[in-house]
């Protein structure tokens, strides 16, 4: 009897609440994350506070933190509200412009109001960063989630409790409340939060309108060549693969923004893919089909068209990973000297997704999988919600901002040609994007040699041995610059290196200005090399990096020739720049 109770009592002791409770923990996430919440928005969350229940030291020590501010904040109240000064014991973040209206400072009041709702936030934000016992992309997904609702709650979104928005109200005699619900209902219209008004631009128009002809055009795609704009062009055409969940024109906006007008005025002979916003017709087909009746389609019409042997390939985003897909492929497919990519130019592109930037927040098997059954019931992924989710990841610069100025202001959307670009969204073939999203960013499987086949060949970039220009932008959110760099250990060819301060749109629309508005950090690339060691020996440049692509790339494009018109006898004009394509919602 007592030998049985000393092996229950031995039981017992050994039984560890901590494990008990991540044991628990684990089953209450999967359960919440496979039934109730596919994308993973509330379970982080709660995994995160079952993680401090489970420490309670640690936990009485943040709030031990939390009741010294409160304290703080509480003599900060005290000195307001009896009319007497004292400085802020919050502040803002430096990008945060919610309370930048002098308002927010002046008046008691409102300095409350944002200092107690700055306190809390602010705490919130470092527990779930600082969360015991969860790895840190359990982390990173609990605090965003979490950031997303405090972003909704903050008092610059709601009419009484914003003094601007009051303020104007007044100002106007309720005319700005009035413009505000009429904005409010045009936004429900349309499905979405508008950034910019669809009235104040038309691509072909006062968008995308550099000169050209579609020259070939398949199920996929309209390969566009544009008129040269010099008497001589350099005989190795450039060929761009732009990405096909945005449209081509991000990179012909206007004339004084256009890379492609720059670069014809650089002397050098540019094709363009234009791709085709997919419908349910399209829904198997295949990232093999994007490699070969795209990428591989574009190149040999530009060769094609110009005779030249060889062409210089740029891929932007999405395009870029395609790019460095199809280089892989290529130098297997091809014998050395037969491979039809001389050397080429990376733009934000990620091929190692180890860490791709904030969008891991939506990358599980649970998300994945819940996507994938979206797209096969409709054949596609709608392009509003991809937009949705890429403009979540900035919620309070590309939602709420919108809100606050277009619903509580009154004020009409902005004529901004990036933001029209933006909203102009395109769909995913549920065959290509489901592998894409599992192969890829799911299972990281490019960087593995061999582990990926496509379209017939399996892929090893170090097999890449063409000479490669890359820029990544210092801002990005989307493909993080220090993950971007991956490139340069993964393939074996000479390598420049370029970093754009800005984000993933205005680091690569950035054309040449005067007075400089940006700057870029450049320097060639070693293999193994780390990308923090690249930055701290690059050489920093104030202005465009554009130039500096020249002085790369132009040597390399060969002899100047007789320059090609935008269509020929062999490849007649299918229809005037910028195509049908584009024009397909």
């Amino acid at each position: 009897m007592t030998v049985t109770n000393r092996k229950s009592a031995k039981r017992t002791d050994a039984i560890d609440p901590a494990k008990a409770a991540r044991h628990a923990l684990r089953e209450l996430h999967d359960t919440v994350e496979g039934t109730l919440d596919p994308l993973g928005m509330a379970a982080p969350i709660v995994h995160a506070q079952l993680a401090w229940l489970a420490h309670p030291q640690e936990l009485a020590e943040r709030l031990v933190s939390l009741s010294s501010d409160l304290w703080r904040l509480q003599w900060h109240s005290a000195y307001r509200s009896l009319g007497l000064p004292s400085k802020d014991p919050v502040s803002p973040n430096a990008d945060d412009e919610r309370f930048s209206d002098p308002v927010w400072t002046d008046s008691a009041s409102w300095d409350l109001t944002k200092e107690w709702y700055l306190a809390f936030t602010h705490h919130m934000q470092d527990m779930l960063f600082d969360t015991p016992g969860l790895s840190s992309k359990e982390r990173r997904r609990a605090a965003f989630w979490w950031r997303k609702w405090l972003n909704a709650v903050a008092p610059t979104n709601f009419f009484w409790t914003n003094p601007v928005a009051i303020r104007k109200a007044v100002e106007s005699r309720g005319e700005s409340l009035a413009h505000g619900f009429r904005n409010m209902l045009c936004d429900f219209e349309a499905g979405d939060v508008r950034m910019s008004s669809p009235g104040d631009f038309k691509v072909g128009e006062n968008l995308a309108t550099t000169a050209g002809a579609v020259i070939f055009r398949n199920q996929l795609l309209e390969v566009i060549h544009y008129a040269p704009t010099r008497p001589k062009v350099h005989a190795q055409p450039v060929v761009i693969v732009t990405p096909w969940i945005n449209k081509f024109y991000i990179l012909d906006l206007v004339s004084k923004k256009s890379m492609v007008r720059y670069l014809l005025d650089q002397g050098l002979d540019v094709f363009i893919t234009s791709w085709k916003n997919p419908d349910a017709s399209m829904r198997d087909v295949r990232f093999d089909t994007y490699l070969q009746d795209g990428v591989h389609a574009i190149v040999e019409t530009a060769r094609q068209f110009t005779g030249a042997p060889k062409v210089h390939a740029v891929g932007y985003c999405i395009g870029g990973t395609v790019l460095a897909m199809y280089m892989a492929w290529a130098n297997k497919r091809f014998p050395p000297d037969e491979v039809p990519v001389a050397d080429w130019t990376l733009l934000t592109t990620l091929v190692d997704f180890h860490k791709p930037g904030d969008i891991e927040v939506f990358i599980d098997d649970a998300s994945v999988r819940y996507l994938a059954e979206n797209m096969a019931r409709k054949g596609f992924l709608d392009g509003k919600e991809m937009a949705s989710a890429f403009r979540l990841l900035r919620s309070n610069s590309l939602i709420w901002h919108y809100v606050v100025h277009g619903w509580l202001y009154g004020e009409a959307p902005l004529a901004f040609d990036v933001l029209y670009w933006n909203m102009d969204t395109t769909r995913m073939p549920f065959a290509m994007h489901s592998w894409y999203l599992r192969e890829l960013y799911l299972e990281n499987r490019l960087i593995e040699p061999g582990a990926l086949t496509v379209a017939g060949e399996a892929l090893d970039l170090s097999n890449v041995t063409q000479p490669l220009y890359a820029v990544s932008a210092e801002d990005d959110h989307i493909a993080p610059w220090t993950q971007t760099y991956r490139i340069n250990n993964l393939v074996t060819g000479p390598k420049r290196y370029v970093l754009s301060s800005s984000g993933h749109i205005l680091g690569i629309v950035n054309p040449p200005v005067n007075p400089p508005k940006r700057k870029f950090w450049v320097a060639d690339a070693r293999r193994s090399e780390k990308a923090d060691d690249w930055r701290n020996r690059a050489a920093a440049h104030s202005g465009s990096w554009w130039g500096d692509w020249m002085l790369w790339l132009k040597p390399r494009c060969g002899e100047l020739v007789e320059a090609r018109f935008a269509a020929s006898k062999d490849f007649p004009a299918l229809a005037a720049a910028p195509g049908t394509y584009v024009l397909e919602r």
